[in-house]
């Protein structure tokens, strides 16, 4: 049985806890896979969102998948990278949330990855929400209700 405080924690609305799209790096579609993967090395981020010209969510980008796009049969062909566009090696099946989803849902969801893409209702980018975050809150919840 679930407490009435859980319950509540469970349907907080996660817009109390994304990091707003203003602070979040991302790369475009149509950016070259080089400009990707100067924006992953330089942020230190293991991957960014694609967005297109509208902030419209269109997958994730990493520096592995840079990487095994460029590779050949003996070496690592870089003089490629000015060449493959984002769009032609970012991973396009993306777990992610809306707005109005609940912390229960997140939690389900972030379990298997670092951070989820959270989007409006029109399919525009508004943040992410990361498995640091839901952590701290599940920490600070477990803490009140031991006092």
């Amino acid at each position: 049985m679930i407490s009435t405080n859980t319950r509540a924690l469970l349907e907080t609305p996660i817009s109390d806890f994304i990091i707003s799209s203003e602070k979040v790096a991302h790369v475009q579609i149509g950016n070259s896979a080089e400009h990707a993967l100067l924006v992953l090395t330089k942020t230190g981020y293991s991957s960014v969102p694609v967005l297109d010209i509208k902030y419209r969510l269109h997958g994730l980008l990493s520096s592995k998948m840079i990487t095994e796009s460029i590779l050949g049969l003996e070496r690592i062909e870089y003089e490629k990278l000015g060449n493959i566009k984002v769009d032609d090696c970012m991973d396009r099946d993306v777990t992610f949330l809306k707005i109005t989803d609940t912390f229960q849902k997140a939690l389900d969801l972030v379990i298997n990855h670092a951070f989820l893409c959270v989007v409006d209702d029109e399919g525009t980018f508004v943040g992410i929400l990361t498995r640091r975050v839901i952590l701290k809150q599940l920490k600070k919840y477990i803490y009140q209700v031991e006092d």
